[in-house]
C-alpha cells in the first residue's frame, strides 16, 4: 500500500475522524467517536459492509457483564485476563491484554443500552480455555446478525458510511502524521479526503497469499475463510509510517468447516462429546485443545480432511446455531442408525470407526486413558443414531498486526505513538501471542469490539485537540 506526501495537498473534504473498514471494529469505532461528539466517516471497499465479522460465529467473550450476573455466572476481567494469558503462554501484550479484558464488558453493555444491540450469554457448553460461560452473542448467534445490528446503529446515529470506496493510499507529513487518504471508486475515479485522526480497522493479511506464506507457511494451502479484502493494508501502511508489526505468526484457524460446502460447523459438537477421525477412521488429536490449532491437525491428514462424528443429542445442540442449520440444509450433515452405516456414508473403514467409538466409550467410563490427553468422562458417550460432517481446516483471520498501546495508538519502534494513527481488531496486535495455539475462542471479536471502542474514543479526543469543534464534549461510557 502506498504512502504519499501530504505537503501542498488541499483536501476538498476533511473530517475529524476517518475510519478505514466497515466491519465490527470500524463500525464500533465510529459509534464511539460519534458518542464522544466527533463527526465520523467510515470508508468501506465493499458495496455492502460485511468483513470477517459476518463470516464469524459472532461470539464475543466478556467478563463481569450484567448478562452474566442475570444467569448467576461469576466472572471478572482479571479472570478473563488470566485465561487469555494462560492460552497464549503469557506472550501477548501485557499493556493491551488486561485493558481489553477490562473494557469488554462495559463495551457490550454500552452497545446494548446506547445502540440497541441485544446480547445474551451463550449457554450449554464451555469453549476451550474459558473458565466460565462468557460468550455473548446476538439472538441468531451469527456474525452476520451482529453486523446487521451494528449497521442499523450506525444508520440511526447518522454516521456517514462510504461504500464501494477502496483506500489506495495514505497521505502523510514528514512527522508521520496522516493528513488524509486517497480513495478509488469502482469506475477508477479517485478522490481525496482529509482527516484529523485515522483509525485502521481493515483487519489483517489473511487474504494476501504472499504474506500468509511468509508469516504462517503452515496455512499457505488452507482454505481462507475470511474476507478477501484483508490484504494487510493496515500492517503495510503502519510499517511504512514507522510503526512495527508484532506477533505476525499468530492467527485463528478452525478445524471444522464443512467441505466442500464452506460452512462453519460449531465446535460445540466436539466440546460436548463428539470427536474427529481422518479418512482411515482414526482419531488423530485432542479435540479439546482448541479449534484454532485443530485446523493445523486436520490439514495434516490425508486430503486435508476429517469427519466430525457425533449423535442426535449433539445434533439437537447444533440446530441452535444458524450456521449449523445452513449446513444441514446444504446436505453436509449425514446420519445413520449404526456407526458402521455412518462409516459407509463417508467411505471410512467401518471396523476401525466402530473401534474408535468403543474406545471413546471406555474413556468416558474411566476404563481407559486417551493417548492424546482428552478427558471424555465429563460428557455422555455417543449413542445411535449417529451423525457426521466432512470438514477441513481453514484460516479465519490473522492475529498479529501493528503494535499499539492501551489507547489503541499505533507505536513506533521506539515505543512512542505515531501522531494520529490508531488501530484495532485484525489491524493491530491481538491478544493471542505469536502462534495459533495462543488463540482463545472469541479473541478476534474481543479485540475488534473492544479496541474499536477505545480507538474511536481516543481518536475523537485527538480530533478536538487538532481541530476544536464547537461545544464538543467527551462523554464517558
Amino acid at each position: 500500500m502506498t504512502i504519499k506526501p501530504a505537503e501542498g495537498i488541499a483536501f476538498p473534504v476533511t473530517v475529524p475522524v476517518l475510519v478505514i473498514g466497515g466491519g465490527a471494529c470500524g463500525l464500533i469505532a465510529a459509534l464511539a467517536a460519534r458518542d464522544a461528539g466527533a463527526d465520523v466517516l467510515v470508508v468501506e471497499r465493499d458495496r455492502t459492509p460485511r468483513g470477517s465479522t459476518a463470516l464469524s460465529s459472532g461470539f464475543i467473550p466478556a467478563a463481569g457483564t450484567r448478562f452474566q450476573r442475570a444467569k448467576g455466572i461469576e466472572d471478572s476481567p482479571a479472570l478473563l485476563t488470566a485465561d487469555l494469558m494462560a492460552k497464549n503462554k503469557g506472550r501477548s501484550s501485557r499493556a493491551v491484554t488486561p485493558r481489553v479484558a477490562e473494557r469488554a464488558g462495559p463495551t457490550l453493555e454500552w452497545l446494548a443500552d446506547r445502540h440497541q444491540v441485544p446480547f445474551e450469554v451463550v449457554e450449554g457448553f464451555l469453549y476451550p480455555g474459558h473458565s466460565v460461560l462468557r460468550m455473548h452473542a446476538t439472538p441468531k448467534r451469527t456474525g452476520a446478525d451482529l453486523m446487521a445490528y451494528l449497521l442499523a446503529a450506525v444508520e440511526r446515529a447518522g454516521i456517514d458510511l462510504l461504500t464501494s470506496a477502496h483506500v489506495v493510499a495514505l497521505l502523510a507529513e514528514n512527522s508521520g502524521r496522516v493528513a488524509g487518504v486517497e480513495i478509488e471508486r469502482p469506475d477508477g475515479a479517485r478522490e481525496l479526503v482529509g482527516c484529523s485522526a485515522l483509525v485502521l480497522a481493515c483487519n489483517g493479511y489473511g487474504g494476501n497469499a504472499a504474506l500468509v506464506r511468509r508469516f504462517i507457511p503452515e496455512m499457505a494451502e488452507a482454505i481462507y475463510f475470511g474476507h478477501a479484502g484483508n490484504q494487510g493494508d493496515a500492517l503495510l501502511w503502519g510499517e511504512a509510517l514507522g510503526g512495527i508489526g508484532r506477533d505476525l505468526g499468530g492467527y485463528q484457524g478452525h478445524g471444522s468447516v464443512a467441505h466442500p460446502q464452506g460452512i462453519l460447523v460449531t465446535w460445540a459438537l466436539m466440546m460436548e462429546g463428539g470427536f474427529q477421525v481422518n479418512l482411515q477412521g482414526r482419531r488423530f488429536s485432542n479435540e479439546h485443545r482448541g479449534y484454532s490449532e485443530q485446523a493445523v491437525d486436520v490439514l495434516r491428514q490425508a486430503q486435508a480432511t476429517a469427519i466430525d462424528v457425533y449423535d442426535a443429542r449433539l445434533h439437537a445442540l447444533g440446530l441452535e446455531f444458524e450456521d449449523y442449520r445452513a449446513a444441514v440444509a446444504a446436505g453436509a450433515v449425514r446420519s445413520a442408525g449404526t456407526i458402521e452405516a455412518l462409516a459407509e456414508i463417508f467411505g471410512l473403514p467401518s471396523a476401525t470407526l466402530a473401534a474408535q467409538l468403543r474406545e471413546t466409550e471406555e474413556m468416558a467410563a474411566g476404563r481407559r486413558k486417551d493417548p492424546y490427553g482428552r478427558d471424555f468422562r465429563a460428557k455422555p458417550s455417543l449413542a445411535p443414531p449417529f451423525y457426521g460432517v466432512r470438514v477441513t481446516g481453514a484460516l479465519f483471520h490473522t492475529q498479529g498486526g501493528l503494535e499499539i498501546d492501551s489507547e489503541a495508538r499505533v507505536l513506533r519502534g521506539d515505543g512512542q505513538p505515531l501522531p494520529n494513527l490508531f488501530a484495532g481488531g485484525g489491524a493491530s496486535r491481538g491478544v493471542s501471542g505469536p502462534e495459533c495455539d495462543g488463540y482463545l475462542s472469541g479473541a478476534g471479536l474481543l479485540s475488534a469490539v473492544t479496541l474499536g471502542k477505545i480507538a474511536g474514543e481516543t481518536a475523537a479526543r485527538l480530533s478536538y485537540a487538532e481541530r476544536p469543534l464547537p461545544d464538543a464534549r467527551v462523554k464517558s461510557s
